[in-house]
């Protein structure tokens, strides 16, 4: 089994059980009918844990209904919820994550749900992530940011993509401490930087 839906599981086994709904989540874990995933998505009434379930395995079938549903989730306050919603994007092949993706990362009134948009940029390599990632990183080199993972996913991020168009920013970010080691590693990833 995938580790990400070894994690899902449990922890939704966990939720449904505490609600008391042990057999709807046991019918859902055992379907294969992606249109009653699908149903689960759209029904009034559906509780979370329910909706991210179906959510999930929709997104692992690249089931592109599920993709509304896993761009909340990415954006959830809950880390773990963000977490399993990037795995299914990054799985589902919808063309339209990346750009969903970039926009939640770059949204300044939600920077503090932006890690997982972070990362699912840079796995999936789009188009849209370089540009998405120096906006989010020159936004956390402020003094006092209180969002310094997300600059660190930043700085990684823009390392492995090793676009060059991140060493402006990346050398800006040298000046800050806390920062400056991690970006000394992305900054020698990108040709011509070393």
């Amino acid at each position: 089994m995938d580790e990400e839906l070894r994690s899902l599981t449990e922890r939704l086994r966990g939720e449904s059980s505490a609600a008391g709904a042990s057999a709807a989540y046991d019918r859902l874990v055992a379907t294969e009918d992606l249109d009653e995933l699908a149903a689960v998505l759209t029904e009034p009434g559906q509780p979370l844990w329910a909706r991210e379930l179906a959510a999930f395995r929709l997104g692992l079938a690249g089931d592109r209904r599920a993709f509304e549903s896993l761009v909340l989730l990415l954006n959830h306050r809950d880390p773990p919820r963000c977490a399993s919603a990037a795995h299914a994007l990054a799985r589902l092949g919808d063309p339209r994550t990346a750009r969903a993706a970039a926009a939640l990362a770059t949204n300044e009134l939600r920077v503090a749900y932006a890690l997982y948009p972070v990362r699912l940029l840079v796995e999936l390599r789009a188009p849209e992530a370089v540009p998405a990632l120096i906006t989010t990183l020159e936004r956390r080199l402020r003094p006092h940011d209180p969002y310094r993972r997300v600059a660190l996913a930043c700085i990684d991020g823009l390392g492995t993509l090793g676009d060059e168009r991140a060493a402006p920013v990346l050398n800006d970010a040298l000046a800050h401490p806390a920062l400056a080691e991690a970006a000394v590693r992305a900054l020698a990833r990108i040709p011509g930087q070393r």
